[in-house]
């Protein structure tokens, strides 16, 4: 099959979308398909073979945080050109509602389109306002994805119809199999994400940070990620500051080897998050998982069975329950393999497979329609108008 998939957000900021629309590439492409990615980048930005680049993103404040998009007529006319080159069996567009290249091919795409919403934000007033533009093209959809049940809600609440929820994936193996640093174990908080973007909650951990030390004087918060370090660590007491360790951006290896290595990983995200991928690599690398209590977190976590929650934006309480985590070798262990065992329906063996059929499902749709509609093919078939 000839996927073409379309990536919003610039390729050279790391975020959820881009891991996610990258992952699947991949594991696609492993399947034998033949997959080519659109998205915004940089020019001297090292893109994979499959991804072809629509030209240099601009910063837009979208969702609660500052997106990188590409829109314009010289967007509008690479769109055109990759569909023309590409000849696509179906088209599978990422947040086709954000002002960027999803919505662009939504207009010039045909043929089978498929579109996932990652977005959760049920009180969006531009995407309500935004509505009489956005129909004539979502119109064009085929099939809808939602990676969440958050997802499906903000797309039935603002866009209506309805989608299938089908989770981000994991590659489960990669980060189990990741070997852990031992300068990273031993007492240790890890924490993942962009440092500057308050949604991520780094201020609440930080926040939080004096209490747990107070109680357990050894841990350290291991922080990697890009953004102001300084700022970061300017509300605690400067005695205090030794205690975080700023690893910066990490590769995907070390990722996953941090996750091997923590006692506890921290989730302090404050909101606008549908889905929350991170929790599931944790998991899939063994972390005990503690996450603020969003509703996506929630259902990511198994409802609290697959790790902790504590409530959002409540520093003492993330404290309480790091330095009670921090304490109890049994119950980490035991989330260990909660977590362990509750990932494995988030694996791209089984997340892959429902893309796929999504894919497979539009597709026959529009060959059974090119069918009824060319007489010859009707005659040949025995198929006959009602």
């Amino acid at each position: 099959m000839k996927i073409g998939i379309v990536c919003p957000y610039s390729w050279d900021v790391p975020g959820g979308v881009q891991f996610h629309i990258r992952d699947l590439a991949d594991h696609l492409i492993r399947l034998g398909h033949e997959v080519s990615v659109l998205a915004p980048a940089d020019d001297d930005t090292p893109l994979p073979p499959f991804v072809v680049s629509a030209g240099r993103a601009v910063p837009v404040p979208y969702n609660g945080s500052v997106a990188r998009l590409n829109f314009g007529f010289l967007s509008a006319a690479r769109v055109r050109r990759w569909l023309h080159d590409g000849t696509f069996d179906v088209i599978h567009i990422h947040e086709p509602t954000s002002p960027s290249l999803g919505l662009l091919t939504c207009w010039a795409a045909q043929g089978p389109i498929v579109a996932t919403f990652h977005t959760s934000n049920p009180r969006s007033r531009a995407m309500i306002a935004a509505y009489p533009i956005l129909q004539p093209a979502l119109e064009k959809i085929s099939a809808r994805i939602a990676v969440s049940e958050y997802a499906r809600r903000t797309l039935v609440e603002h866009l209506g119809g309805d989608a299938v929820v089908i989770p981000n994936g994991v590659d489960v193996a990669f980060f189990e199999s990741a070997e852990p640093n031992p300068e990273w174990q031993g007492g240790t908080i890890g924490f993942i994400g962009r440092i500057d973007e308050p949604r991520k909650g780094l201020p609440v951990l930080m926040k939080a940070l004096p209490a747990i030390l107070a109680e357990r004087p050894g841990t350290r918060l291991l922080v990697a990620g890009r953004g102001d370090e300084e700022e970061a660590v300017a509300q605690l007491p400067k005695e205090m500051r030794s205690s975080v360790e700023f690893l910066g951006m990490v590769s995907d290896k070390d990722k996953a080897r941090l996750l091997r290595s923590v006692d506890v990983y921290v989730a302090p995200n404050t909101g606008g998050e549908s889905f929350g991928i991170i929790l599931v690599e944790a998991m899939s690398a063994g972390a005990p998982v503690l996450a603020s209590d969003l509703d996506a977190f929630a259902q990511v976590l198994d409802l609290g069975a697959a790790g902790e929650l504590f409530a959002n934006e409540d520093a003492a309480a993330l404290a309480t329950a790091a330095v009670r985590l921090l304490g109890d070798p049994e119950r980490r262990e035991e989330l260990r393999k909660r977590g362990s065992a509750h990932v494995r329906r988030f694996d791209w063996s089984t997340v892959g497979a429902d893309i796929l059929a999504v894919y497979e499902t539009v597709t026959d749709g529009a060959a059974s329609v090119a069918a009824d509609e060319r007489p010859g093919l009707r005659s040949r078939f025995g198929l006959a108008r009602n």
